[in-house]
């Protein structure tokens, strides 16, 4: 599946609670509706960008691991 993204967050290498820090910030910026990719190495992101998203009413579309890297899909709530 083909994700149209609006904008990317890249937290690879940062740990708890910086990844979902970064992510609260750049959702803030964008518009509703719009989709954000992040990319992250803390393996903790997996339980906490879920709850992040199910707190704050955004759809979590996707999220994968791919050798020790997590990518998310967010569609920020309208």
């Amino acid at each position: 599946m083909l994700i149209q993204v609006d904008a990317e967050l890249d937290a690879s290498g940062l740990f708890c609670p910086e990844p979902v820090m970064l992510l609260h910030t750049k959702v803030r910026e964008l518009a509703a509706g719009a989709v954000l990719k992040v990319i992250a190495t803390d393996p903790s992101t997996q339980r906490d960008i879920p709850k992040f998203c199910i707190f704050l009413e955004h759809q979590l579309l996707e999220s994968r691991e791919e050798g020790g890297t997590y990518v998310y899909w967010i569609r920020k709530k309208s």
